[in-house]
């Protein structure tokens, strides 16, 4: 059983080995790299020689046991550690997302309701800015266009977080948010007092660590630039500072306005687009694949909808996997964690499944 892990093992020893050498810092890229696996694979060897451990321990409880009743007790005991051992192993030695360990860019973008779902998406922006602080995530607001009662029309966020261990990666956690969120509430525009449905997209984009990872070639980006038309300072209307770059290969347009100079939004407007390349890139795998395709939950896709907020009944569901809790002011306030494990869970189970088959 779990004769593969012996593989893991030697590449965990090799890379603790580049990692005492001090000429490896000298290339931090490969640095980190080396960092991020030496995380993951710590986890592996840990499991593995918990559960070696009690392996043997079990082994020599079983052959004691006829001869010591002190023994023969620990069999159950050491049989059910075991297993639960078994099942770590396992989960950890699913295959995982090449991009687990990335942090993230956040775009929110108000969907059908108006005013109502522009507010929403500030709600939502909150929601994820509430729960990266309880991780102790950075974040960064990119890019936003403001609605006129104070949502949000789109925006973008980016979130940093603060380990190597790709299964506490800012990606490997809010990967599952992607989708349609539909929230059901009276509306501040509503004098009625009746219940509206409206919605807002959400897109989770793993970000490029360094600009040098993802190769584009500049003869390859249309960009035009042209005044801004919304909050920048003196600047605005007054300038060509707003930039537009266009990927002509993949046809993906990022537009950038909210800095006062042209070389920050294009800056920044590069930033989006590599990891929106990046995410096409991983797109195309993935269609690929059609075994990882099924296994995966994740969707970048703002068409479908994956979870609703039902406010009157302070309730919370998501579609995917079929959470339900009544404490949606709970979650609105960052609370995400037990929402997001619910996706995890799901996702690995699906991915153990695969393997089974």
């Amino acid at each position: 059983m779990f004769e593969s892990v012996q593989g893991l093992l030697d590449e965990h020893d090799a890379i603790q080995a580049q990692l005492g050498d001090p000429a490896v810092y000298a290339d931090q890229r490969l640095a980190r790299k080396l960092g991020r696996r030496s995380a993951q694979l710590n986890g592996i060897v840990e499991a593995y020689n918990k559960w070696h451990a009690l392996e043997d321990d079990l082994a020599a409880a079983k052959e004691m046991a006829s001869e010591d009743p002190e023994f023969a007790a620990e069999v159950p005991v050491l049989e059910e550690a075991l297993e639960q051992a078994s099942a770590k192993l396992r989960r950890l030695l699913i295959p995982r997302d090449p991009d687990d360990a990335r942090n993230v860019i956040l775009e929110v973008k108000g969907g059908e309701g108006g005013d109502e779902a522009a507010l929403f998406a500030g709600d939502l922006l909150r929601m994820y800015t509430r729960y990266a602080e309880s991780r102790g995530w950075k974040t960064e607001l990119i890019s936003a266009n403001e609605s006129d009662l104070g949502g949000y029309k789109d925006v973008q966020m980016a979130v940093k977080g603060n380990s190597n261990d790709p299964a506490e990666g800012v990606y490997a956690r809010l990967k599952f948010e992607g989708g349609v969120h539909r929230v059901q509430r009276v509306p501040v525009t509503e004098s009625q007092g009746r219940i509206h449905t409206s919605a807002a997209g959400v897109l989770v984009l793993p970000e490029v660590d360094e600009p040098e990872e993802l190769d584009i070639n500049q003869n390859d980006l249309k960009i035009d630039v042209y005044r801004s038309s919304g909050p920048g300072g003196q600047s605005v209307n007054t300038t060509d500072s707003a930039v537009r770059i266009t990927h002509l290969p993949t046809g993906i347009v990022v537009a950038m306005q909210n800095e006062k100079s042209q070389l920050q939004n294009r800056e920044a407007g590069m930033r989006v687009l590599r990891a929106r390349i990046l995410a096409h890139q991983q797109e195309i795998i993935d269609a690929e694949n059609s075994a990882q395709r099924k296994s995966q939950i994740r969707t970048m896709d703002r068409s479908e909808r994956i979870r609703t907020y039902n406010y009157p009944e302070n309730r919370i569901a998501d579609h995917r996997t079929g959470y339900k809790a009544y404490n949606l002011d709970q979650v609105m306030n960052g609370d995400l964690e037990p929402v997001i494990q619910s996706a995890i869970e799901m996702d690995e189970q699906a991915r153990l499944d695969a393997i089974g088959d």
